[in-house]
């Protein structure tokens, strides 16, 4: 839903309104102008994600390792014990290793099929 607000030119605000408010934070009147003025000293410290509990350390040397990343981070999910913003976190940061994997793996074939062209033309 979106902001309820009326602007000076007549147009209404284009942003997206509170959950069970009218308004967006900006206008929303519940909220006091020392209240928005501190929110924007803060500049969004207070959404800032912090880990309370680190994970435990998990070397990821193999794409198994990677699958078993993303089998571990959909579990915490599922049990409550992680967080989505970092579970979303963890999942881009696997699907750029599966994906790195995938290039060096191509690589190393790519790397093998010329040495035995290489090989072959020096046997002529």
């Amino acid at each position: 839903m979106k902001c309820e607000f009326i602007k000076k030119d007549g147009e209404q605000c284009n942003a997206n309104a509170m959950s069970e408010a009218d308004y967006c934070y900006t206008h929303n009147p519940d909220i006091s102008d020392e209240e928005k003025r501190e929110a924007k000293q803060r500049g969004g410290q207070a959404r800032a994600l912090t880990i309370a509990n680190p994970l435990p350390a998990l070397p990821i040397n193999t794409p198994d390792d990677a699958i078993l990343l993303i089998v571990d981070t959909i579990s915490r999910v599922r049990a409550g014990e992680l967080d989505i913003k970092t579970a979303n976190c963890l999942f881009i940061g696997s699907d750029k290793l599966l994906k790195a994997f995938e290039v060096a793996k191509l690589n190393d074939k790519a790397e093998f099929i010329e040495r035995v062209i290489l090989e072959k033309r020096a046997t002529r």
